[in-house]
Order: C-alpha cells, then structure tokens, then sequence
C-alpha cells in the first residue's frame, strides 16, 4: 500500500510540475547552455584566425602597422574577458563580452578592407583561404548568435509567464541577459576606406577611444 501511495504521489507531482511549466523551463535551460556554448566556439574558431592573418597581411603590408595592432589588440582584449556561467546571468558582463567582440569584428572589416589595396596579398592563396575561413565563420556567428538569443527570450517569457512564473520562482529561475541587436546591422557593415593617403576611417559603431 505504502509503495502504491508513493507511485501515486510521483505521478501526482509529476503531473503538477509539467503543467506547472517545470518541464519546460529546464528543456529551455538546457537549449540556452547548449546555444551559449555554439556561440562561444564560433567566437574562439574566428579568435584562433587571426593570428595568422595578421602575419599573411603583414607579410605584404607591414606598413599598415595601425590596422595590424587594431586587430591584435582587440582579439587580446577578448581573450581576458572571463567567460563564466554567470556571464549570462550578468546584463552588464553581457554587454562588454559582446561590446569585445564586437570591436574584433570591426577590426577584422578594417584590415580585410585594407587588404583590397595589395594586389599580391589579395592573389596570395593562403590569404585567400583565411578570408574564406573568416567569411565562413562570421556566418556561422550570426546564425549561433541569433539561435541563442531566440533560446533565451523563449526562456524569459517562461520565466515571466503565469503559472509557470509561480514554478521559476520557487526553482529559482530568473530572466537571463540577452545579445542586444540595435547596433548589429552596424557592426556587420563594411568600413569606408579612403586609400588616397588619408587615415582608414573607423568602421560604423566603432569608438577609437577603446
């Protein structure tokens, strides 16, 4: 008898949690994590370019000393950001890891831009294949990026909703930061390059002052 209530009372609790939204907040948990974890490994997969992509656009245009150390500096820059679990529950931790990679990005367009002024760097097929990675995997940025930010808002609505507003609370589940998008379409446009002997103008959204 005792271990028929049991079964009863599981099943009952199961059947409460589910309805309550508990099964539900922690498969969309889960698809955050796993979403976060793609846009981390596409971030390092542009990260371990650039090293040598500099050398290949340096090895023909050592001159463009300012381009080159934009770009070495910014992925340094991303590199001391501690990527930890409670990033993502941090809005401002947020910010800076996307405000860090966000720079990379436009430090990256600028030197690529620069690059259309060396005939020879833009022939030199190990640059090309370089361009073709980084190309690639921009692409696979924006797909990771816009896969995790649908993961989170359909996790926050959850988090927010009624009932399960009720469960999140006693599991302690709270809302999680989330990509910003207004300056994307700003970020991903390609910088104005004045090669008449002027200074590279700074791609849209980016501030020299970083």
């Amino acid at each position: 008898m005792r271990e028929l209530l049991t079964v009863l009372i599981s099943l009952w609790l199961a059947v409460s949690l589910s309805g309550c939204g508990y099964n539900t907040l922690q498969a969309q948990d889960e698809a955050i994590k796993a979403g976060w974890s793609e846009v981390l490994n596409q971030y390092q997969r542009r990260a371990d370019l650039v090293p040598n992509l500099v050398n290949t656009v340096k090895g023909y245009a050592a001159h463009e000393a300012r381009v080159l150390t934009e770009v070495t500096a910014a992925r340094a820059r991303v590199g001391q950001i501690a990527v930890t679990p409670e990033l993502l529950d941090d809005p401002a931790a947020l910010q800076r890891f996307q405000a860090a990679q966000g720079e990379l990005g436009g430090a990256l367009s600028r030197l690529l831009a620069v690059a259309e002024n060396y005939p020879q760097l833009k022939a030199d097929a190990g640059f090309r294949d370089l361009q073709a990675q980084l190309e690639g995997t921009e692409n696979r940025i924006t797909v990771a990026r816009n896969r995790y930010i649908e993961a989170v808002r359909e996790y926050n609505v959850t988090v927010r909703s009624f009932p399960s507003n009720l469960t999140a609370m006693v599991f302690g589940h709270q809302a999680k930061a989330n990509f910003a998008v207004e300056n994307e379409k700003a970020l991903a446009e390609p910088p104005k390059v004045d090669f008449g002997g002027g200074e590279p103008a700074p791609a849209p959204g980016y501030d020299s002052g970083r």
